[in-house]
């Protein structure tokens, strides 16, 4: 009895196992490095917490500022929607014609602009290869490789996304993830 358990459990686990490698591998070409797809991943957190965080935000907050010479909550937003395009530009892209008006105050046109840089800078890391990962890029703060380039931009997303939590609590606003967990939503 015991050998006939220990068979269907095997049998039950590979079962499993190969449910995940099957959903895993639909999600993901498997040309793609999975770094990329982790990345992608990212992306796309980041992104729905920057946006979820300006829509929160009341129009009459995006030109607040903490103080003089420190960016307002609408420069934090074309910010990192500037350095996407710089990153963009390290992938092949072009950056957009112009620079990003840090004067722009208008919740919806900010992120319209937030959500069009992401989507360039997903399409492009979309197509990037293992070699290319590993190419060196210049950059503001020296040579490394695109791989590096790329996390560092992702941290530098999540470095925002938490001036944006710290501006929009000093403003009364919860982030509305944070306000399904305190039980404000």
């Amino acid at each position: 009895m015991l050998k006939i358990k220990s068979i269907l459990f095997s049998i039950f686990a590979a079962a499993i196992l190969l449910v995940v490698i099957d959903s895993a591998s639909a999600d993901n070409p498997p040309d793609q490095p999975v770094f990329v797809q982790e990345y992608l991943k990212q992306l796309d957190f980041i992104e729905g917490r920057l946006l979820q965080l300006e829509g929160a935000m009341a129009q009459d907050h995006m030109s607040w500022s903490p103080a003089e010479d420190i960016r307002s909550c609408a420069q934090i937003y074309l910010h990192v929607a500037g350095a996407n395009y710089f990153l963009a530009s390290k992938m092949g892209g072009e950056m957009p014609e112009g620079e990003m008006d840090e004067s722009i105050i208008d919740k919806d046109k900010i992120a319209d602009m937030m959500k069009e840089s992401y989507k360039v800078v997903k399409k492009l890391a979309a197509e990037v290869t293992e070699e290319q990962l590993n190419e060196t890029v210049q950059t503001p703060f020296g040579e490394m490789s695109l791989r590096y380039f790329m996390t560092a931009l992702l941290n530098h997303m999540h470095e925002h996304l938490g001036q944006g939590i710290a501006y929009a609590r000093m403003n009364g606003v919860t982030p509305p993830w944070s306000a399904e967990q305190e039980g404000e939503g």
